[in-house]
């Protein structure tokens, strides 16, 4: 088993060498799709501990089955108004708070 003998990784240096500089759009672009993807696998999670099936969610939601899987496996975000419905139907809460 291989190690990296204690040394601290700066990652933001390893997501520039894969991605580009923050505030380049290839960098803003891989983001978008790691929001998408933590979108999707936040859903899948709520969604199983509430033990629903996609295709019941999709009820709820008067969608279909196949547009929540595209959702949790991060083919496909949705909207805010639509990401509100889903987790009302999974019967979370969601909270916000600001720090300043």
């Amino acid at each position: 088993m291989q190690t990296n003998n204690h040394k601290i990784t700066d990652y933001d240096v390893v997501l520039d060498a894969k991605f580009g500089a923050k505030g380049t759009e290839q960098r803003a672009e891989a983001e978008e799709k790691a929001y998408t993807f933590y979108t999707g696998q936040i859903i899948e999670d709520a969604r199983k501990k509430a033990n629903i099936s996609q295709a019941e969610l999709a009820r709820r939601i008067g969608s279909d089955r196949s547009y929540i899987s595209r959702i949790e496996s991060g083919q496909t975000e949705p909207k805010v108004s639509t990401f509100y419905r889903i987790m009302n139907a999974l019967g979370c809460k969601i909270e916000f708070s600001m720090t300043l």
